[in-house]
């Protein structure tokens, strides 16, 4: 007689374990706020804001919640996850106490967002001459410009929370505007800014696209507020009279890449361009793409309306199996275009810049992944607060990732990735005389990879 072999062991389980950590790895994100100065700059923002003999600091209640929604929370209450583990992250506020302050803030909206976007261009500002070559500014000119990509989202409400309203695509809640900046083929990215909007905000209302331009101008250092070295990329919502007369207006002169929609001229001038009029279009790694072409076609359109400097480029290609062709695309070929003032450049450059801007929808699923896929208040002016505490959440893993992770493949990795593998990595709190000393998994897949990264934050210059 055999005995059969289960497919996992059976074991005895208790509750009776202590000092264990389910998500040490979480280490990495405490220890990069902390080599950033990042706790104390958000305790000096929100001191107003601190009730007299209060036992909790405002600026650690929402540092705790941005790192509960890095870590996989999407609401207030899911902070508990740290509260439980206080020897990794210290004192964590009761949810009574958190909700009130959410509240609080809410009240005095303009003036806490305000305090809290300073702190975040300081720390954005010290998190970048950090990381040096890995730094979004390496390297950065008017040929090389750092790029602030806009896009648009839509969030659903599941109840009729303020300002929750029908969507364009026959939904109900939010549709909120964020700029982000881009990392680059080997990096990631972080946001600038986010502006929360009805659900039935436009898409193409250009005062929305210059306030959020502003905003995330304000958080590059002061030599990126201006000029060809910081490109804004949009698809066409950006591609208003209005917005790009504001990006190329003289005190600023921004370089611009953004999607242009098609016309009745266009669609006229398109049969005429001569066959070596289109070159070959490059895939994402600067290689000829088989079946795609581009063209300038500035000279046929008048663009007389529109600043100076304006090129319209368009491209055809071969539409995939199962595209399918709209009204203004002929001969068989699907047609896009976009507008940019860049001056000069192989047009098969010029166009792959503009289509990595595609790389702005992964920021937005970082971002929905990261809690804003809900929207957990009643209030608008405190869902404001939470889509701050949002960035904050998104940009932290993001600066993890580039002073701790460079030239690893975790420096790429989304957040649902970083918690599986970094983040959940168990360990135990132990006592050795006078210190505590965390000792994480030794059979976990990413420890050697987590310690490397403590390493490099700890030989990080002490912020000033």
């Amino acid at each position: 007689m055999k005995n059969s072999t289960g497919y996992y062991p059976g074991i005895g389980v208790d509750g009776a374990g202590t000092g264990i950590v389910s998500q040490a790895g979480a280490v990495l994100l405490t220890e990069t706020a902390k080599a950033l100065g990042l706790p104390g700059a958000r305790s000096q923002a929100l001191a107003p804001w601190r009730k007299p003999f209060a036992r909790h600091d405002p600026g650690k209640i929402l540092l705790d919640q941005a790192l509960s929604l890095a870590m996989g929370g999407d609401c207030l209450a899911d902070v508990d996850r740290l509260r439980t583990q206080p020897g990794v992250f210290g004192l964590v506020a009761s949810d009574p106490t958190v909700s009130r302050l959410i509240r609080d803030l809410g009240a005095d909206n303009t003036a806490v967002l305000a305090a809290i976007n300073a702190t975040r261009a300081r720390i954005r500002a010290r998190a970048w001459e950090a990381a040096g070559n890995g730094s979004p500014l390496a390297g950065a000119g008017v040929q090389a410009s750092v790029v602030v990509d806009l896009d648009a989202s839509l969030v659903t409400a599941h109840s009729e929370k303020e300002n929750a309203k029908p969507t364009y695509k026959k939904g109900f809640g939010f549709h909120p505007l964020a700029a982000f900046v881009d990392h680059g083929a080997n990096g990631t990215g972080e946001p600038l800014a986010m502006m929360l909007r009805p659900g039935n905000a436009g898409s193409n209302t250009a005062a929305d696209h210059i306030k959020v331009t502003e905003a995330a101008l304000a958080q590059l250092p002061e030599g990126y507020r201006s000029g060809r070295a910081t490109m804004i990329r949009t698809d066409s919502a950006g591609g208003t009279h209005e917005f790009l007369a504001w990006l190329t207006d003289p005190a600023r002169d921004l370089a611009y890449s953004v999607g242009f929609g098609f016309s009745a001229a266009m669609e006229k001038v398109l049969p005429l361009v001569p066959e070596n009029g289109w070159s070959r279009a490059y895939n994402s790694d600067g290689i000829e793409r088989d079946g795609a072409w581009i063209a300038d076609i500035t000279g046929t359109l008048d663009l007389s309306s529109w600043p100076a400097g304006l090129r319209v480029i368009v491209r055809k290609e071969i539409p995939h199996p199962g595209a399918q062709l709209r009204i203004t695309d002929i001969d068989g070929m699907r047609y896009t275009a976009f507008a940019t003032n860049q001056a000069g450049g192989q047009l098969a450059d010029l166009e792959v810049r503009h289509r990595l801007r595609a790389r702005c929808e992964d920021r937005i699923r970082i971002s929905k992944d990261t809690g804003l896929a809900n929207l957990p208040l009643a209030s608008f002016a405190s869902n404001e607060v939470w889509v701050h505490l949002v960035m904050l959440a998104t940009e932290l893993t993001a600066w993890a990732q580039m002073l701790a992770l460079t030239g690893t493949q975790a420096r790429r990795w989304e957040p649902k990735r970083l918690r599986a593998r970094i983040f959940e990595t168990a360990g135990r709190i132990v006592r050795t005389g006078r210190r505590f000393i965390l000792h994480l998994a030794a059979a976990a897949p990413e420890t050697p990879a987590i310690l490397q990264a403590l390493d490099r934050l700890r030989a990080l210059p002490a912020p000033g």
